[in-house]
């Protein structure tokens, strides 16, 4: 494992038997540093210093602070591309799929619920880009569940007297805000409230 002249470790960090790769140790160290400090009060110098690495080896995988935080929530996004694709496109009844990517979005918007908060609190200071390319990801998911209501609406599964835009919107408005009410120790998890939203959804689309 290479290490700088002043100690840092440039390549991972050991744990065990095991090396922390630095891109993943410095967004773990970003996020919890822009959790306690907030995206603009915290440094280049301060991650890097906590994260045990060189500045350099920040710049080689990150351009920026920005892309750090960018980092953060888009990590998340692929994970739900993928997953939802995945149950999208398997062979199941069409409001099993929904149902299905539903769930699955609240789940694994509970279980990432520190990375979603800190990017949408400090989501206005990224560069135009930077907050082009999110809402283009996150309108590539809508339009993909939008599609899973219009072809139950088609079928006759679903009612379709309700606007699938409006539908969408209601739904995805009610998941990003699990951050102002959700907690990992209450009395559900994100697992069960993802299938009680689901539940609440299918039940609005039945005819």
């Amino acid at each position: 494992m290479a290490r700088a002249a002043n100690g840092r470790t440039t390549a991972g960090a050991a744990v065990g038997d095991s090396v922390e790769p630095v891109p993943q140790r410095l967004l773990a160290v970003a996020t919890r540093l822009f959790a306690e400090q907030g995206f603009e009060m915290t440094s280049v110098q301060q991650i890097v210093d906590a994260a045990g690495v060189t500045k350099g080896a920040m710049y080689h995988y990150f351009g920026s602070k920005d892309d750090l935080l960018y980092e953060i929530y888009a990590r998340v996004l692929r994970d739900q591309h993928a997953r939802m694709e995945s149950a999208a496109d398997s062979d199941a009844p069409v409001d099993e799929r929904l149902h299905a990517v539903a769930a699955d979005v609240v789940a694994t918007t509970a279980a990432n619920l520190d990375d979603t908060v800190i990017f949408f609190r400090s989501m206005h200071l990224l560069h135009p880009d930077k907050q082009a390319e999110v809402r283009a990801e996150r309108r590539r998911y809508h339009e993909r569940v939008r599609a899973l209501i219009e072809e139950g609406q088609r079928s006759g599964v679903f009612r379709a007297d309700k606007s699938a835009d409006l539908v969408v919107d209601f739904f995805f408005g009610a998941v990003h805000h699990l951050g102002t009410w959700f907690r990992k120790d209450g009395k559900l998890t994100g697992e069960e409230v993802g299938k009680e939203f689901a539940d609440l959804l299918l039940a609005s689309l039945r005819p």
